[in-house]
C-alpha cells in the first residue's frame, strides 16, 4: 500500500520559514517525479514545485520562485520543501505527490499518488 505522509506544517508569521517533509512508503521515490501542490479554501489545487528522479532538475511556480526549495533524499525515501519569506498568500494545505511519468509537469492529473496534506498558515 502506497502512502505519502506530509509533516512540518503549522502557524508562522509573515517573513518566517517552515520546512515540510514527505515520507513515502510502499513505493521507491527514486522511480518517481515528486512534487508539492497546495490548495487554499475555495480554490483549485495548484502546483508549487517539482523535482525529477535524481534531484538534478527542479521547477517552481512563479509565486514561490526564489523563496521555496524542493529537495529529495532517495536513500531515506523522503522529499522536502523548504519555505522562506512566507507570505499570508502562502496559506494553504500542502500536498506531496508522486508521478510515474518523468514528464508529469504541473498538471495535478498526471500525479498518481497523493498525501493527505499538511496545513500551513501564515499570519500577517
Amino acid at each position: 500500500q502506497v502512502q505519502l505522509v506530509e509533516s512540518g506544517g503549522g502557524l508562522v508569521q509573515a517573513g518566517g520559514s517552515l520546512r515540510l517533509s514527505c515520507a513515502a512508503s510502499g513505493l521507491t521515490i527514486s522511480s518517481y517525479r515528486m512534487a508539492w501542490f497546495r490548495q487554499a479554501p475555495g480554490l483549485e489545487r495548484e502546483f508549487v514545485a517539482a523535482i525529477n528522479w535524481s534531484g538534478g532538475s527542479t521547477g517552481y511556480a512563479d509565486s514561490v520562485k526564489g523563496r521555496f526549495t524542493i529537495s529529495r533524499d532517495n536513500a531515506k525515501n523522503t522529499v522536502s520543501l523548504q519555505m522562506s519569506s512566507l507570505e499570508p498568500e502562502d496559506t494553504a494545505a500542502y500536498y506531496c505527490a508522486a508521478s510515474r511519468s518523468y514528464s508529469a509537469g504541473r498538471d495535478v492529473r498526471n500525479y498518481d499518488y497523493w498525501g493527505q496534506g499538511t496545513q500551513v498558515t501564515v499570519s500577517s
